[in-house]
C-alpha cells in the first residue's frame, strides 16, 4: 500500500494514494490518529454505549440510540449496498482500524475516562452517520405541537411555527460567473451546527489517479458529502427544512406467552420486542425493552397518551445514501453531482453546485415519504387508516439559477416538503448583499459570511418606541436603542442593551397566564426537552408572539415596559461579546470561565448565525461549524476555515490554531501546490 500524506500550515492533512481504495484507507487511518476520541464518542454513541465511559449524564442518548435501533440500521443500510460502495466504506474502516490505537495514546481523554480504543465494523461510519443526523429534521417538534394544540388549541400551532433552538441549519450562496470578477462561479457559505471540539467538519484533500478533491468530510465517515470542490466542479449544502420522520401513539398489549403485540389500521399485529443492557460508569446498568411495531421503533415507551413510535427512512428503504459519495468524488460537472445526488436519502438538503464550463445547480436531494399531512404536524394514532406511507416525493423541487441563488432554510425550493421553516432574514440579507456587486471575488465572501445585521429586532423595537410615559433611565435607554444600527456587532453596546431588553420581554411572556398552561412540559425523555422548554420556544418565535396570539396587545406593551424599566435599572453598559461567548459542545465538558471563551458577534437570524437562547443564556452553542468559498476560476484561491483546527489532540499546535481566524472572520487559502505542503516522514502504512 503506498500512501502519501502532506500537511499545510494550518496541519491540514493532504493525502495521495495509487486508487480510490487506498485513498479511503489513507482518509480513515489519518482521521483516527488525528482525531481518535472524537471517532471514538461517534461510534459509542451510534451504538448507545457511551454512559458505560461518560456516566449517567449520557445514558438518556444511549437509551434512545438503543430503543431507535440507529446501529441495527446503519448494519441494515450497510448491507445493503453494492459491492463497490461497500469495498469502498470497508477501506476507510480498515483505515480508522490501523491508526485507532496510535491514535488514541495521542489523545489524554481516553486514560482520563478508562476508556479503551475499539474496533470499527464495516457498517460503523453509516451509524456515524445515521446518528448525527437523526435528530437533524427536529421530529422532537412534533411533540411540542402535539402539547400546543392540547393546552391552546390548534390555532396556536403556527405561533410557534419557526426554527426552533435545536434546529441545525446553514447559509449558502452561490453566485455565476456573469457576476463574478473571474467571468466564473463561486460557492460560499457556513453550515450552522452546535460547536464542537473537535469540530465536526475536518478540512481535507483527497487526491488519487481517478481523482482530486478538497472539501470538509464528516469524522467517521469516507468522502465528502456535503461540501466539496473537484478543480471542475463545486457543490455544497445546506438542511432543506424538509419533513421526513413520523411519530405515532402506538396501542401495545402482552401476550401470556410475553410477547407483545402493537394495533395497526388492519388490527393486533406482533411487534419486535427484545431486552438490553446499557452499562454505566459508576452506577448500576439499566435494562432498555427495545419495541418495534411495523411502523417503527418505539422512541418513547410511555408518553402522556401511550408510546410513541419513530419512523425515518433508513429504517424503511434501509438506505443512507451512501452510493453518492464515491460518485461524488469522482463528479467532473454539475450533471454528474446531480445524478450523484440522485441517490441521497439522509438528511435532505439543499444542493448547490457549479462547474468550470458555466453549468449550475440548485435542487432538493433526500427521500421525503408522501403521507397524509397531519403526520407532517403532529403525532398521529398508529391504529388509524390513511397516515401509512404512499412512495416518496419524486422528482425533487429544482430551480434555474438566474444570477444569485441562496439557501438560508426559508421558505421557499423546500416548501412543499417542509412546515416550520428559518425566518427570511438571513435569506433576504444575503440577497441583499450580493446584489450590490457584479465583481464578486473569493476574499469578498468574508463580509457576507460575517453580516451581523439583525432584521428580526423590527418587532420589539417597534413596541419600544410606542411606549410613553417612560422614567427617565428607561426613556434614554428607549432612545439608544431606536438610534441602534441593529448590528449585534461583538463589541456594540447597544447590542447588548437590545438583547438584555429581549430576554426580559422573553421571560415575561413566558410567564404570562396565556402561556403559562405549557410551561410544565410533559413528561417525556429529557433528550427531547429542548424541543419542549417554553422559554426557547418564546425566544425562537418571539416575532410572531410580539404582534399576534394569545397574549392581548395591552399585556405585550407591557411585558417590554416592565422590561425596559428591568434593564435600564440593572443593566451595565458591556459590549454583546462579553455576554454572547462561545460555549462549544466537548464530550467531556471543561471548566472553562466566561473570561476563558470567546466573545462573538452576530445572531440567530444574522447571517453570521451564532445562536443563544434568548431569556436563558447568551452564551452561543450553535454557529458556523465552517466557513467555506469554493472558486471555480481557479481552485487554489478558494477558502475555508473551522471554529477550532484540524486536530482533535490537546496539546497540538493545530488544536485550536484556526480560532482566531474564524472569530474575525478570516479564511485559510485552500493549497494545492503539493510543492507548497509539507510531506510526512512516514509516508508508507504498511506495517500498520
Amino acid at each position: 500500500m503506498s500512501i502519501e500524506v502532506y500537511r499545510d500550515t494550518w496541519g491540514i492533512p493532504h493525502l495521495r494514494a495509487a486508487d480510490a481504495h487506498e485513498l479511503a484507507h489513507a482518509q480513515g487511518r489519518t482521521t483516527a490518529l488525528d482525531r481518535a476520541w472524537q471517532l471514538e464518542v461517534e461510534r459509542h454513541r451510534a451504538q448507545g454505549t457511551t454512559a458505560a465511559f461518560l456516566g449517567a449524564d449520557a445514558l438518556d442518548w444511549d437509551l434512545f440510540a438503543r430503543r431507535a435501533r440507529l446501529a441495527d440500521t446503519a448494519r441494515r443500510c450497510y448491507d445493503a449496498l453494492d459491492e463497490p460502495t461497500r469495498t469502498w466504506v470497508g477501506a476507510y474502516v480498515d483505515g480508522v482500524n490501523a491508526g485507532l490505537a496510535r491514535g488514541a495514546r495521542r489523545a489524554p481523554e481516553f486514560a482520563a475516562t478508562g476508556l479503551t480504543a475499539g474496533r470499527w465494523e464495516p457498517w460503523t461510519p453509516l451509524a456515524v452517520w445515521l446518528s448525527t443526523h437523526i435528530l437533524f429534521a427536529g421530529f422532537p417538534t412534533k411533540l411540542w405541537r402535539d402539547q400546543v394544540a392540547r393546552r391552546l388549541g390548534e390555532d396556536a400551532v403556527e405561533l410557534f411555527a419557526t426554527d426552533g433552538p435545536a434546529t441545525s441549519g446553514s447559509n449558502g450562496w452561490l453566485v455565476t460567473a456573469d457576476r463574478t470578477a473571474t467571468g466564473a462561479a463561486l460557492i460560499a457559505g457556513d453550515p450552522h451546527r452546535f460547536i464542537e471540539a473537535p469540530g465536526v467538519y475536518q478540512q481535507i484533500r483527497l487526491a488519487c489517479p481517478e481523482f482530486d478533491v478538497v472539501g470538509l468530510a464528516v469524522p467517521g465517515v469516507p468522502g465528502l458529502a456535503h461540501f466539496g470542490h473537484t478543480g471542475a466542479v463545486a457543490w455544497a449544502i445546506t438542511n432543506a427544512m424538509a419533513d421526513y420522520q413520523d411519530l405515532y401513539r402506538e396501542r401495545l398489549r402482552r401476550t401470556g406467552d410475553g410477547a407483545v403485540e402493537a394495533l395497526g389500521p388492519d388490527g393486533w399485529a406482533p411487534a419486535h420486542v427484545h431486552t438490553e443492557t446499557v452499562e454505566v460508569k459508576d452506577a448500576a446498568p439499566v435494562e432498555v425493552e427495545v419495541v418495534e411495531t411495523e411502523r417503527g421503533p418505539v422512541i418513547i415507551p410511555e408518553g402522556e397518551e401511550g408510546p410513541i413510535s419513530l419512523r425515518y427512512p433508513p429504517r424503511v428503504t434501509r438506505e443512507l445514501g451512501f452510493a453518492a459519495l464515491p460518485a461524488m468524488l469522482a463528479a467532473r460537472t454539475v450533471g454528474d453531482v446531480d445524478r450523484a445526488f440522485d441517490r441521497w436519502i439522509e438528511p435532505v438538503n439543499v444542493v448547490q453546485a457549479a462547474d468550470t464550463r458555466g453549468g449550475t445547480l440548485h435542487r432538493v436531494a433526500g427521500y421525503v415519504p408522501l403521507r397524509h399531512r397531519d403526520n407532517r404536524l403532529r403525532v398521529v394514532p398508529g391504529w388509524e387508516p390513511g397516515h401509512e406511507w404512499r412512495g416518496h416525493h419524486d422528482p425533487m423541487p429544482r430551480e434555474t439559477v438566474d444570477g444569485v441563488a441562496v439557501m438560508a432554510n426559508a421558505r421557499g425550493l423546500a416548501t412543499p416538503l417542509g412546515v416550520e421553516f428559518a425566518p427570511p432574514h438571513r435569506a433576504q440579507r444575503i440577497t441583499r448583499l450580493l446584489d450590490a456587486s457584479k465583481s464578486w471575488t473569493a476574499p469578498d465572501m468574508a463580509a457576507v459570511h460575517m453580516d451581523t445585521h439583525l432584521a428580526s429586532a423590527r418587532p420589539l423595537l417597534a413596541l419600544v418606541a410606542a411606549l410613553p410615559d417612560l422614567e427617565p433611565a428607561a426613556r434614554e435607554l428607549r432612545d439608544r436603542l431606536l438610534c441602534w444600527n441593529r448590528r449585534m456587532a461583538a463589541d456594540s453596546t447597544d447590542a447588548a442593551a437590545f438583547a438584555a431588553v429581549r430576554s426580559a420581554v422573553v421571560r415575561r411572556l413566558a410567564r404570562h397566564p396565556a402561556l403559562a398552561v405549557l410551561a410544565e412540559p410533559p413528561a417525556h425523555p429529557a433528550l427531547f426537552q429542548p424541543w419542549l422548554a417554553l422559554v426557547p420556544r418564546v425566544a425562537y418565535a418571539l416575532e410572531t408572539l410580539l404582534t399576534a396570539g394569545p397574549v392581548p396587545a395591552a399585556d405585550r406593551l407591557a411585558a417590554v415596559r416592565a422590561a425596559l424599566h428591568e434593564v435600564a435599572a440593572g443593566h451595565t453598559d458591556r459590549p454583546w461579546g462579553d455576554t454572547h461567548r462561545l460555549a462549544p459542545w466537548a464530550a467531556l465538558p471543561d471548566s472553562l470561565d466566561d473570561d476563558d471563551r470567546p466573545g462573538l458577534g452576530g445572531d440567530h437570524d444574522c447571517v453570521l448565525s451564532t445562536s443563544s437562547v434568548p431569556g436563558l443564556t447568551d452564551r452561543a452553542a450553535r454557529g458556523p461549524a465552517a466557513r467555506y468559498v469554493w472558486d471555480l476560476a481557479r481552485r487554489e484561491d478558494s477558502l475555508w476555515a473551522v471554529p477550532f483546527g484540524a486536530s482533535g489532540v490537546p496539546g497540538d499546535p493545530h488544536r485550536r490554531d484556526q480560532l482566531p481566524l474564524w472569530l474575525r472572520g478570516g479564511l485559510a487559502p485552500v493549497i494545492t501546490d503539493w510543492n507548497q505542503l509539507t510531506k510526512e516522514h512516514e509516508e508508507r502504512h504498511d506495517h500498520d
